[in-house]
């Protein structure tokens, strides 16, 4: 079994592409796992930089959230719009911030 096969997808990643009244995924699960790969990479490596505009900024952690995921809408960031707010969601759960949801999301 290859490494790609053992790799789980969270739930709530894998319903990024499942549309409203549908159960199944639009995507193939190869291009889902290498998706979630890179969300969950770049959630990660998003956490320093959380914790340093925290401090820095002086502002609370919602704000930090919320400037992240404006950051993430930009297209050079590489993620869609879902994504951009999965990984958000994502790196406040590694920060173990609380997180009430992104603003017009």
């Amino acid at each position: 079994m290859s490494d790609d096969n053992q790799i789980e997808i969270p739930p709530s990643f894998i319903a990024l592409f499942v549309p409203p009244g549908r159960i199944k995924p639009t995507e193939s699960r190869e291009f889902i796992a290498a998706r979630y790969e890179f969300c969950e990479d770049l959630a990660n490596l998003m956490t320093e930089h959380a914790r340093t505009m925290l401090f820095s900024l002086g502002v609370d952690e919602s704000d930090v959230l919320e400037r992240c995921h404006r950051g993430l809408l930009d297209a050079a960031s590489g993620v869609s719009p879902p994504e951009a707010g999965w990984v958000v969601q994502r790196l406040a759960e590694l920060l173990e911030w609380r997180f009430e949801g992104l603003a017009g999301a």
